[in-house]
C-alpha cells in the first residue's frame, strides 16, 4: 500500500499502468501538467516535452478541450516548419475544488480553480462541543453546501455574459453577491466565459487537526484538541451528508497540508519538513512532491519526538518530548508568561514574548534558548533520518525564528563541520495562517491535474 497522498510533479511515475486505459489516464495527465506549467504552447512542444508521438498528443489535447480542461488561443503561432497553429491554454475555472480548513474555534473555506486562484471564501464559527464528530460533519456539509452555491452562482452570472453581455452579467453577480463572477465577465475572453460557464466542483478537501490515514473513510485516528479520542470516519461522515454530489471527500493533516504549501511556495527541491507551533506542536513531510504520512497516518508528528530521555513524563506515555520544551504553552511559562496566557490568550501572550526578547528578558531569552536547543535536537534526527534539503519552522515558531535560529544553528554546526556537503536550510514559514488552505487546495489542484479523467466531458451542446 502506497502510505504517501498523491501530489506533486511525480505522481505519474507511481503509476505502474497494467492496461491501455491506465496509460491513456496517466499520459492525459502528464500531457495538462505540461499545459498548466508552460502554457500557451503547441502541440509540438508538448510532444518534445512528455516524450510522447505528437499524434498521441492530438488525441489527447482532443480529450482535454472535451472535458473543458483546455482550450486553443484565436491567435495562430508559427513555431517553425509545417503550418502554424493554435496555443494550448489551461481553461482553469472549469475544475473547481473546495478547501475546508478546522480550526478549534471555526471553519475557514475557499473555493480555488485549477490554477490554484481563490474566487471565494468564506469562515464561520463552528460552535461545536468536544467529543461531537457528527456535530462537526454537519458543519462542513453547510459550508460545503454554501460553497456549492457560490460556484453555482458564478455559473449563473457567467451564463448572463454569454447571453447579454458585460452589463448583463454584472447586474446578475450582483444580485448574487459573487464578485468573482463580475471580474470573469467584465475581462475575461469569450473562451474564458465559456468555460467558467461549465464550471464543475471536482474535489472537496479538509485540513484537519490530528493525523489521518489513507483509507477510503479519510479517518481521523484522533483529535484531541476537538475531544476525539478514537477514530472518527470523517470523510465518510461528511460525504454522507452530500448526496447528490458527485464529488470525492478527502481529508488531510492540517500540518501535511501546510507542509504542501510551503514546499510548493519555495524553489524546488526535493524534500522538506515542516515543524509549526499552534495549540502543540504539529508538523508535515514532503518528499520528492508528495506527502509522506506514514503506516498509520502519524508521519511528520514531530512534537513527540523525544529529545531527553530523562525528561518529564509527556501526555503521550514518553518522557521529554519536543512539545515539551518548545511548544508555545512551554515556552510561554518558561518566559514567565503563564497567567497571561491563561487570561489573554495564545497570540497576545506570544507578541508580549517577542517584545520581551527584543528588551533581552532573561527569562524570555532562557526560555527561547532551551526550545531551540530541543529544536535542533529533533532537527538532527529529521535530516539523518531523511536528508531532507529545508526544515520551515512554521506558526508561532516563524514570529520567535530570529531568536531560536542562533542557537538551532550551534546545534547543528557539528554536524555542518563534518559533513560539508550537507546543505540543510533553516528557514521560517513564508505562507503565515492561510498555509493550510492553500495546501488543502494545492492538494486538490494536483490530485485533479494527475488524473484529468476524474472530470466530466463537458455537455455536447456547449462544446466547440
Amino acid at each position: 500500500m502506497d502510505h504517501a497522498h498523491t501530489g506533486g510533479p511525480n505522481d505519474s511515475a507511481a503509476v505502474s499502468p497494467s492496461d491501455s486505459a491506465a496509460v491513456r489516464r496517466r499520459n492525459l495527465g502528464l500531457v495538462l501538467r505540461h499545459i498548466a506549467a508552460h502554457g500557451p504552447c503547441a502541440r509540438t512542444e508538448v510532444a518534445t516535452a512528455t516524450g510522447l508521438a505528437h499524434g498521441s498528443v492530438t488525441t489527447l489535447v482532443g480529450d482535454l478541450v472535451e472535458r473543458g480542461l483546455v482550450g486553443e488561443d484565436t491567435a495562430l503561432r508559427s513555431g517553425g516548419r509545417g503550418r502554424p497553429g493554435r496555443p494550448l491554454r489551461l481553461a482553469p475555472r472549469r475544475a473547481l475544488s473546495v478547501a475546508v480548513q478546522i480550526s478549534s474555534e471555526q471553519l475557514r473555506v475557499v473555493v480555488a480553480d485549477l490554477a490554484g486562484a481563490v474566487i471565494w471564501r468564506a469562515a464561520a464559527p463552528h460552535n461545536c462541543a468536544p467529543g461531537t464528530p457528527e456535530a462537526m460533519a454537519d458543519v462542513v456539509a453547510a459550508v460545503v453546501r454554501r460553497a456549492e452555491l457560490a460556484t453555482a452562482t458564478s455559473n449563473a452570472a457567467v451564463a448572463a455574459a454569454k447571453r447579454g453581455g458585460e452589463h448583463e452579467a454584472i447586474a446578475s453577480a450582483d444580485a448574487l453577491s459573487d464578485a468573482a463572477a463580475v471580474a470573469d465577465a467584465a475581462h475575461g475572453t469569450a473562451e474564458a466565459i465559456a468555460a467558467a460557464a461549465d464550471s464543475v466542483l471536482v474535489r472537496v478537501v479538509i485540513a484537519m487537526a490530528g493525523p489521518v490515514r489513507d483509507d477510503a473513510a479519510q479517518t481521523v485516528v484522533m483529535a484531541p484538541d476537538f475531544g476525539w479520542l478514537q477514530p472518527v470516519r470523517l470523510g465518510e461522515l461528511v460525504a454522507a451528508r452530500l448526496p447528490g454530489m458527485d464529488c470525492p471527500v478527502e481529508v488531510i493533516n492540517d500540518g501535511n497540508a501546510a507542509a504542501f504549501a510551503e514546499f510548493h511556495a519555495r524553489p524546488r527541491q526535493r524534500g522538506l519538513v515542516l515543524i509549526e507551533a499552534g495549540t502543540g506542536i504539529g508538523g508535515g513531510v514532503v518528499l520528492d512532491g508528495r506527502i509522506q504520512i506514514g503506516s498509520h497516518g502519524i508521519a511528520g508528528e514531530p512534537g513527540h519526538m523525544p529529545v531527553a530521555l530523562d525528561g518529564p513524563r509527556c501526555v503521550c506515555g514518553a518522557h521529554g518530548c519536543l512539545v515539551l520544551y518548545a511548544g508555545p504553552e512551554a515556552v510561554l511559562t518558561a518566559a514567565g508568561l503563564g497567567e497571561l496566557l491563561i487570561r489573554e490568550g495564545l497570540h497576545a501572550t506570544s507578541t508580549r514574548l517577542v517584545e520581551a526578547l527584543g528588551a533581552a528578558d532573561a527569562p524570555a531569552v532562557a526560555a527561547v534558548r532551551t526550545a531551540g536547543q530541543a529544536l535542533g535536537a529533533v532537527i538532527l534526527s529529521v535530516t539523518a533520518l531523511l536528508d531532507v534539503d529545508e526544515i520551515v519552522l512554521g506558526g508561532l515558531l516563524a514570529h520567535w525564528f530570529p531568536w531560536l535560529a542562533p542557537t538551532i544553528e550551534q546545534q547543528l554546526a557539528g554536524r555542518r563541520a563534518l559533513a560539508p556537503a550537507l546543505r540543510l536550510t533553516i528557514a521560517p514559514a513564508v505562507l503565515g495562517e492561510d498555509a493550510m488552505l492553500l495546501g488543502a487546495i494545492e492538494f486538490a489542484r494536483r490530485t485533479v491535474l494527475s488524473d484529468p479523467a476524474s472530470v466530466p466531458l463537458l455537455p455536447l451542446a456547449t462544446r466547440a
